[in-house]
């Protein structure tokens, strides 16, 4: 089942109908374009495809021309608004027993798709047998996060993104607490209503609405006194943003690393035990190492490989073998990504593997970079790709400046003369309104890479 509508009460409930009869779900961003829809109809074989009045019309386009055409099951259209093939969500549940019982299912058996963000490449979806959600649930929800019967989760990210999903609609229910969902795009001010109206116990967030909310006019104005803490993830936190976070708002954040590999969250602060800059401890049930390419640990305070142990490991990517035997081994994932570890056990987030660049022979890590544009007054998020020139890797930045701050690229390249070795300096800088995200929130780097491909390097949408 391929679910593709807004963030509701019928998506939690469709969601955990598809569970009840053992079926295998999969969950995709709403505000695609229908080619996207198009590529996961083709990529998944979905049987069924759970729709809205508002993904309709893309995935009526998406299916057109298909020889074996799924069902489409419409949530809040009227009959007369269907077409051959469709079927009304709230037709079929009106006429439907209110008993069901549950599949004859083994913890082995396949339950959930958790797609990849796709920022560097198409997603791929990771498959997990039902075993995966009970050991995050056990390990991160109870071991972590303590979650309790009254804490009520407000999520940032929508219910397509498996870390909301599972910290909104899943986690709470093991232990009689609630989720809070609205259909809107995510916002600032949006945020801050639905916080003074309902008063949430947990935010989970993402770092780039953390900088949104910090960044908010009437941000010294709002009470989040409610709330006893916020996680992060998706990306790693800037240092600078949680210090201006605990001094704004005085909210715990709870800094974490996950995986759709590993299925949720593997690595993170523990209240209480909280460093800004590290993403935290490994998680109870979970074992983390930093290795070079060999596979062999590294001294701690250097930086390596990221591979992870657990009971939540995903089987394997659908339809991609030689991926899969690269990335899975049992229990393993052998990450593309790059960490540290201290001698206290902190990880810190050092990048992906495959976006180190290679400058004049020496290895460069994009994120050195990013942090150092970032810690410019007047920059608010950075990041920073390869191009390739004349056979060449070219660095290339991408800075957004604060509102009313008129910044130039030569000034950044400057900015980051005076702090890095020479070969970390951008050769280009562009100043723009806005970095690509992916529907996770993610910065959409293959997106930036074909821009700094094929666009002449200047000062843009400032």
């Amino acid at each position: 089942m391929l679910l593709a509508l807004a963030d509701s009460a019928e998506f939690v409930a469709i969601w955990y109908g598809a569970q009840k009869i053992g079926a295998v779900t999969a969950e995709v961003y709403t505000f695609l374009p229908a080619k996207d829809y198009t590529y996961y109809l083709d990529y998944t074989g979905a049987s069924l495809v759970v729709a809205d009045r508002d993904t309709l019309p893309r995935m009526r386009l998406a299916v057109a021309g298909r020889r074996a055409k799924p069902v489409l099951l419409v949530v809040g259209a009227n009959a007369d608004e269907l077409q051959a093939g469709e079927a009304s969500f709230e037709a079929l549940a009106g006429a439907a027993s209110s008993e069901l019982a549950p599949a004859d299912t083994r913890t082995d058996d396949v339950a959930i798709w958790k797609f990849t963000t796709g920022s560097t490449g198409q997603p791929k979806a990771c498959v997990h047998p039902l075993r995966s959600p009970m050991a995050s649930y056990l390990n991160y929800a109870r071991g972590v996060l303590d979650l309790r019967a009254d804490d009520v989760v407000l999520p940032v990210p929508k219910l397509f993104f498996g870390y909301a999903r599972d910290l909104t609609a899943m986690y709470p229910f093991g232990v009689g607490g609630a989720g809070i969902v609205f259909p809107e795009r995510t916002t600032p001010e949006l945020l801050f209503d639905l916080i003074a109206r309902h008063r949430p116990s947990i935010l989970v967030n993402v770092p780039t609405m953390m900088q949104a909310m910090l960044d908010h006019p009437a941000a010294s104005k709002q009470d989040l006194g409610c709330l006893r803490l916020c996680t992060s993830a998706g990306e790693a936190l800037p240092e600078s943003i949680h210090h201006r976070w605990m001094e704004t708002f005085g909210v715990q954040v709870l800094d974490g690393m996950g995986s759709s590999e590993a299925y949720h969250i593997f690595i993170s602060a523990r209240p209480g035990r909280v460093r800004p800059g590290s993403i935290g401890e490994t998680v109870p049930g979970y074992t983390a190492q930093v290795v070079d390419d060999a596979g062999r640990p590294v001294p701690d305070g250097h930086v390596g490989r990221l591979w992870v142990r657990g009971e939540s490991t995903a089987l394997a990517y659908w339809g991609d073998p030689d991926k899969s035997a690269a990335t899975f081994d049992g229990d393993l994932v052998m990450t593309g990504d790059l960490a540290k570890r201290d001698g206290d056990g902190y990880f810190s987030y050092e990048g992906r593997a495959d976006d180190m660049l290679k400058i004049g022979g020496i290895w460069v890590a994009p994120m050195e970079i990013e942090r150092c544009l970032a810690d410019h007054a007047d920059v608010v998020e950075a990041a920073v790709v390869g191009a390739d020139r004349e056979g060449l890797t070219r660095i290339c930045a991408f800075a957004v400046p604060r509102a009313g701050a008129h910044l130039s690229g030569e000034a950044l390249r400057a900015f980051v003369r005076e702090r890095l070795s020479g070969h970390k300096v951008p050769h280009e800088v562009q100043v723009v309104a806005q970095l690509p995200k992916t529907g996770s929130g993610k910065v959409d780097r293959r997106a930036l890479r074909e821009t700094a491909t094929t666009l002449t390097m200047g000062v843009l949408g400032a």
